[in-house]
């Protein structure tokens, strides 16, 4: 028998290398910016402000601190993704124990027939066998699972983060309503009494019947503004009931028309705080996992190697089936390699590639939106606080103006059209300032979340 000749080995080790391409690694993180431009003085330093992890804990409310007890207890969503987490770690438990050898035990009976004889072979086995992770195959498997789990963790606390932050936000919301419906009950209040007043000039022929039907008509319209604050009101408390896992029927949350008073807001922000982002961290271990689904996809390219190994016992009667005339046993190797596959390896490994550019862009844009989300909202507070304070000046001026009509319509001297158009103008005046309180208590919501929310240790 010839002998193989040295540069056959040499030449397929070559072609089996050349099969091979090395998965590239996860491109660098971006770096943050200097400073958010929101403020001239956020630069990378800390806080000067200690937010908690939960951070809506700063608005001291007893209520939405119990709103919140109960969504992390009764929320469906969180208590999905919680199962999601579950099912990832498995995973990877699963993935890590294929690098390990197998064994299997098993036992059992086979009659035969041959012409006019009948046999009966009994069999107790043991089997082992173990795939060798020369290419790395099943270690990036471990990897890409190891990753999708973080990733799973991430969704986690970034749903759990997203849930506190709509409750917070729902809830002062509610409380918006509330107040605004407070003060349309007293605009309905005052109209009403207006009404009164004109019917009786009326009556007494100091006004006309437009007079009467002006103040009638303002009065209405107040009543239908109500109607609809109580409607949203309604609507938001089923919301609440609904993000702690309650049904709307059985949820009553007491009115109060109080806002929370603005909580202390961070003046200096890192601005390297976004990392802490679950979402983030999320993205991040999804670009990991999918980089890692190009090193399996490449392993394919060379062959696999399987080492088999199985000893027992065989023979026709149970009795004396353990003993050394009835010992069996086998060592083997295995390796396959496919040739042709009609392009399918390549294609897998194209696919890879562009789930990880996929996955690389989404983590970018996550960032992105995560700066987004931060510049949005330190410009609304900033420009909230200006716009509260002028809307609240503007508000005791038409509050001392609508005073002064009223007294001057008493008189005689001024028409109810003067009237309606100081009501509307007060009650405008003071809508403007609960809403600029409401987007004032948001954008802080956001903030203390980018600061409070954050990936438990571990």
């Amino acid at each position: 028998m010839k002998s193989i000749p040295a540069f056959v080995p040499l030449t397929l080790s070559l072609l089996l290398a050349g099969c091979a391409a090395t998965a590239p690694s996860p491109l660098a993180d971006a770096p943050p910016p200097a400073a958010f431009r929101g403020s001239t003085e956020w630069q990378r330093v800390a806080a000067d402000v200690a937010v908690p992890q939960a951070w809506w804990a700063l608005f001291n409310d007893p209520v939405l601190d119990e709103l919140q007890a109960a969504l992390t207890v009764g929320n469906q969503d969180l208590a999905a993704a919680l199962a999601r987490v579950a099912s990832a770690r498995a995973v990877v438990q699963a993935s890590s124990a294929a690098l390990f050898p197998t064994l299997s035990v098993g036992a059992g009976t086979a009659r035969s027939a041959s012409e006019d004889k009948v046999a009966t072979t009994n069999s107790l086995t043991a089997n082992a066998a173990w795939e060798i992770d020369l290419w790395g195959r099943l270690a990036a498997g471990v990897k890409a699972a190891g990753a999708s789990y973080r990733a799973s963790q991430a969704d986690l606390a970034a749903l759990q983060l997203s849930a506190h932050a709509t409750l917070t936000q729902t809830y002062l919301s509610l409380r918006t309503a509330e107040a605004q419906q407070a003060l349309l009950e007293r605009t309905v209040a005052a109209n009403e009494r207006a009404l009164e007043l004109t019917q009786a000039r009326y009556a007494g022929g100091v006004v006309a019947q437009t007079d009467v039907l002006q103040a009638r008509t303002q009065l209405r319209n107040a009543q239908s503004s109500l109607a609809d604050a109580r409607s949203q009101r309604a609507q938001l408390q089923n919301a609440l009931a609904t993000l702690v896992g309650r049904a709307p029927v059985e949820f009553q949350l007491p009115a109060s028309a109080s806002l929370p008073a603005l909580p202390p807001v961070p003046t200096l922000l890192p601005s390297t705080l976004l990392a802490q982002r679950p979402d983030i961290t999320a993205a991040r271990e999804r670009q990991v996992a999918a980089y890692a689904q190009i090193g399996i996809a490449d392993a394919a390219f060379f062959p696999s190697i399987d080492l088999s190994a199985s000893a027992g016992y065989r023979g026709a009667s149970w009795s004396n089936l353990v003993s050394a005339p009835n010992l069996v046993w086998s060592l083997g190797a295995a390796i396959a390699a496919p040739l042709l596959d009609g392009g399918q390896r390549q294609l897998a490994s194209a696919q890879a590639r562009a789930s990880a550019d996929a996955a690389t862009a989404t983590y970018r844009q996550t960032v992105l939106t995560a700066f987004q989300e931060v510049e949005d909202n330190l410009v609304v507070l900033a420009e909230t606080g200006v716009q509260l304070a002028l809307q609240t000046d503007s508000l005791e001026a038409a509050q001392r103006n609508l005073q002064i009509v009223l007294d001057q319509y008493r008189a005689g001297t001024v028409s109810y059209l003067n009237v309606s158009a100081a009501q509307a103008s007060a009650l405008s005046a003071e809508a403007a300032v609960l809403s600029a309180r409401n987007r004032q208590l948001a954008a802080a919501n956001v903030l203390l979340k980018n600061l409070g929310g954050r990936l438990p240790p571990g």
